[in-house]
């Protein structure tokens, strides 16, 4: 059932793989706007993965019920709190460069902020879980792996379309929208799944 979780959690990586694109460009205004949202990027980045790399942990040994919730509500309160940032990072940058930016950019927002909501409801969840019986516990972290699961497979056609074309490629371009450099292995069941 851990093990459950852990998949889960891999597959809720790939989300932050949105922000990572790839390809080049050379115009200024893009590379700007990029810029802009990129150095704000990184630090939510290094925080997501973080967090994953703490529930991989908790879910990998034999930790306590109380200990794997304390890990898991601290982890997924966190990812919303990147999740947030990253969308009022996209927000203050203003409208990318190009076709439909202002549509674009609303819609990033509000799906990186539906990302941050849905990790909050997460927490709560996990919150809830009673920790004095084993078996409750192991329903309830299911049932919270299950949410993960959908929450990994929604759909982020927004940060998709955010990071594709000219804009895409200055920020693919950008140290701050650079995949952190860590060997969680969360990240490497996204890299495996990108």
């Amino acid at each position: 059932m851990n093990k459950k979780l852990a998949a889960a959690l891999a597959g809720g990586s790939v989300l932050l793989m949105a922000l990572s694109g790839c390809g080049d460009d050379t115009d200024s205004k893009v590379n700007d706007w990029a810029k802009k949202v990129c150095d704000q990027v990184q630090p939510q980045l290094t925080k997501i993965a973080g967090a994953n790399a703490s529930i991989q942990q908790a879910t990998s040994d034999s930790s306590k019920p109380a200990d794997v919730q304390k890990t898991d509500a601290a982890a997924f309160q966190s990812i919303s709190d990147a999740y947030k940032a990253l969308g009022a990072a996209v927000n203050g940058a203003g409208a990318p460069p190009g076709d439909d930016g202002e549509k674009t950019q609303k819609e990033a927002v509000s799906e990186l902020n539906a990302t941050s909501k849905a990790y909050a409801g997460l927490k709560a969840d996990v919150d809830d879980l009673d920790t004095k019986d084993q078996a409750k516990f192991a329903d309830g972290l299911k049932g919270v792996a299950d949410e993960l699961d959908k929450l990994s497979k929604s759909g982020d056609e927004a940060l998709q379309k955010l990071q594709s074309g000219d804009v895409g490629a200055a920020m693919a371009k950008q140290p701050g929208c650079q995949r952190p450099d860590t060997s969680a292995p969360a990240e490497s069941g996204a890299d495996a799944a990108s």
